[in-house]
C-alpha cells in the first residue's frame, strides 16, 4: 500500500504476463461525474504509458480524499496537472518497489 495526498495504491503480484489496473473514484470523494471520469481517464492514461515497464501485478488506485466540491468547477487544467503528478508518483513507486520486481524470463 502506498499513499499520496489524494490516492491510495493497493498492489499484489499476479500470475499473468501483464499488469492490471482497477480505479475507484467514489461519489463521496468527487461529487461530480465529470471529475470522477477525469480521474479515471488520467489514471488509465498514465497506466498505459507505464504498463510495459510495470511488473506482473494487479493494482487498485483508490481516491481517498475529496478533490473538489459541487460549488467549484468540475475540472480544470490545474486539477488535471495535480492528479497527473500524484498518479505519476504512484506508478513510479511500483517501478522502483523491490517487492514487485519483474521476474526474470526463462530462456
Amino acid at each position: 500500500m502506498y499513499r499520496t495526498a489524494h490516492f491510495v495504491l493497493y498492489a499484489r503480484n499476479n500470475d499473468l504476463p501483464l499488469a492490471r489496473l482497477g480505479v475507484v473514484a467514489a461519489k463521496r470523494m468527487a461529487p461530480r461525474a465529470v471529475t470522477r471520469n477525469t480521474i479515471k481517464r488520467v489514471t488509465r492514461e498514465l497506466f498505459r504509458q507505464t504498463a510495459l515497464a510495470l511488473p506482473q501485478i494487479d493494482c487498485i488506485v483508490r481516491l481517498s480524499k475529496p478533490v473538489n466540491s459541487k460549488s467549484g468547477p468540475a475540472t480544470n487544467a490545474r486539477l488535471k496537472a495535480e492528479l497527473r503528478d500524484e498518479l505519476s508518483q504512484l506508478f513510479a513507486f511500483l517501478l522502483n518497489a523491490t517487492a514487485f520486481a519483474r521476474k526474470p524470463e526463462n530462456t
